[in-house]
């Protein structure tokens, strides 16, 4: 399954490569800047609980193949421990007080520079999920088998728009969204979604 294919739409091979060249320098970039911060924020975590700094979790992503996603841990390490899959809800009781700040200034998604790097992600793309919830998406809407023909993304329209999922209803929405995004996908409408997300991260815009 190629990762620029759609239908009538989609990028040029030649965007596909800029894309990614893009996504490489951006990414490298990225992780030089905020290492500074990565101290910080590592740091604050091990403090508060002294527990792991980085949280890993398998997601699906392009081709429908499972990777392993990075972000700051911003949850106790008991959470799930009955290990049922569960998305995390407004004043979620299982984030620490370093969490909810990061999760709130969306900092704890910082490691997945290097996932983007590693060309597992794309800064903009579709939100990668958990099988658990990918299956049941896809029970209701198999359409949600085309996003795999993208790498999942940093960035996204529907989390610009449609904020963390806590429930199905917002995922069948941000599903809608992605599908939008897949048909309409460009280089230009890349930057205007990283520069509205960041502008939106900035000014503490909560979503």
């Amino acid at each position: 399954m190629k990762a620029c294919h759609f239908r009538r739409k989609g990028m040029s091979p030649m965007a596909c490569g800029i894309k990614r060249l893009l996504d490489v320098a951006g990414s490298l970039a990225g992780m030089i800047l905020t290492s500074p911060l990565f101290l910080i924020i590592c740091l604050f975590i091990k403090r508060e609980d002294g527990g792991p700094v980085i949280f890993r979790q398998e997601r699906i992503g392009y081709g429908g193949k499972p990777f392993t996603l990075y972000k700051f841990r911003s949850m106790s390490v008991t959470s799930e421990a009955d290990g049922i899959p569960a998305l995390c809800q407004k004043n979620d009781k299982r984030l620490t007080r370093t969490g909810r700040f990061l999760r709130e200034h969306h900092l704890d998604e910082l490691p997945q520079f290097w996932n983007v790097f590693k060309g597992e992600m794309s800064f903009v793309g579709p939100r990668p999920e958990r099988k658990f919830f990918a299956e049941r998406i896809k029970s209701i809407n198999p359409d949600y088998e085309l996003l795999y023909q993208l790498r999942p993304g940093l960035f996204s329209p529907a989390t610009l728009y449609n904020g963390y999922t806590d429930t199905m209803d917002k995922m069948l929405e941000r599903l809608r969204m992605d599908l939008e995004y897949l048909r309409n996908r460009s280089l230009w409408l890349d930057f205007k979604i990283i520069f509205l997300t960041v502008s939106s991260i900035i000014s503490g815009k909560k979503f």
